[in-house]
């Protein structure tokens, strides 16, 4: 097996404990029934035959297309898609009016336009924003973590391949440690 799956899923440990078989028994299993077949019908028979729960039914299939170069990191079914997360010393209030307010933003983003669209909004839990590119889009979400600390996720998704994914996912990374450091000063 090659050591990317190992890295990015779960342990073998924890695929046999929950599902019953070991990476390599799924794999064997998917080759000899799903060969040629699409994503949504590999992981609708691991759960039909096998009573996989749905997210286990996506994680093996999906695991199962990277072992095989079927599919690409951060690859999607409408694109590619990166996710980065960060607990930051603040309230969650602060983080999402950080993400909310113009002038906020100005002060941890770089290199963007300024016109992201908030499309909708869930006060201090999410926000779904159109990137300014206006072809990518954002789902962010806000996590309690403490007495004055809280977690930010950015997805962002729709990118067009592995490239800008890759890009974007250090754009965010360095976006949110901007973010942590202008709230510590």
């Amino acid at each position: 097996m090659k050591q990317e799956i190992q890295r990015k899923y779960p342990s073998g440990k924890a695929v046999h404990k929950s599902t019953g078989k070991k990476w390599e028994e799924w794999f064997s299993i998917i080759d000899s029934v799903g060969k040629g077949m699409e994503h949504k019908d590999i992981a609708s028979y691991l759960h039909k035959e096998f009573q996989v729960t749905g997210w286990w039914s996506q994680m093996i299939t999906v695991a199962y297309e990277k072992e095989k170069g079927l599919r690409e990191n951060y690859q999607r079914p409408d694109g590619y898609s990166i996710s980065v997360s960060k607990v930051i010393e603040a309230p969650v209030s602060t983080l999402y009016r950080q993400c909310e307010n113009k002038e906020m933003q100005d002060k941890w983003l770089s290199k963007y336009d300024g016109n992201m669209i908030i499309r909708k909004s869930n006060p201090n839990k999410s926000m779904r924003i159109t990137w300014a590119d206006g072809k990518t889009n954002l789902e962010i979400n806000f996590y309690h973590r403490g007495e004055s600390k809280s977690q930010i996720v950015v997805q962002h998704n729709k990118l067009s391949d592995n490239k800008p994914a890759e890009k974007m996912k250090l754009y965010w990374r360095d976006s949110l440690e901007r973010l942590s450091q202008s709230l510590r000063s």
